[in-house]
């Protein structure tokens, strides 16, 4: 069994990042969640309030000889806009605000770099992503886990995470994830 590492991110609804990430080739799990804010073990209704300042996000594991921190970025500045202060399309408020939670400050780091390439490569202008330390994730409701899969046919899924499945499948299939990243 190969060794696994985490990343934590959020860009908009966490049924549809978590949906495109369990396409990925090496992803282990991808589990809804919330973090970044101040209150203590928040509920889903808590954090739609936009009340207790956490972001839905994605806790991602996936295998490292498969995939790289690097690669996870890649995919996440892929399905989401890191360009939207506090909204992915018609989810508006903080809790959908695009951000990396890091682990540690190699993670941290990496990001920053990565945001910086895709600003002077002209992939993105005025990256609003939010770079912070990850204090603690917790795992949303079991009824918002696996949402997509649980759900395919749900007109919010069928409009916004089908496109960003579709774009990891096309993008990021089995060929792509085993290339180094960039």
């Amino acid at each position: 069994m190969s060794d696994t590492a985490t990343a934590i991110v959020g860009g908009g609804c966490f049924w549809c990042v978590e949906a495109a990430f369990k396409e990925l080739p090496g992803v282990q799990s991808a589990v809804s969640g919330y973090a970044g804010g101040d209150t203590v073990d928040p509920s889903y209704r808590a954090v739609c309030s936009g009340s207790t300042g956490h972001a839905e996000v994605v806790q991602v594991e996936y295998e490292t000889d498969r995939l790289e921190f690097l690669d996870i970025l890649r995919v996440f500045f892929t399905v989401h806009d890191p360009t939207q202060l506090n909204r992915q399309g018609p989810d508006v408020g903080s809790q959908y605000r695009s951000i990396v939670l890091c682990e540690n400050d190699t993670q941290q780091e990496q990001t920053r770099e990565y945001m910086e390439k895709l600003e002077s490569e002209g992939a993105y202008d005025g990256i609003v992503t939010e770079v912070t330390q990850l204090e603690t994730f917790y795992r949303a409701e079991s009824k918002h886990q696996d949402y997509y899969d649980k759900n395919p046919n749900d007109r919010y899924c069928t409009y916004h995470a089908d496109p960003k499945i579709q774009k990891v499948r096309e993008t990021f299939g089995q060929e792509s994830a085993e290339q180094p990243s960039d």
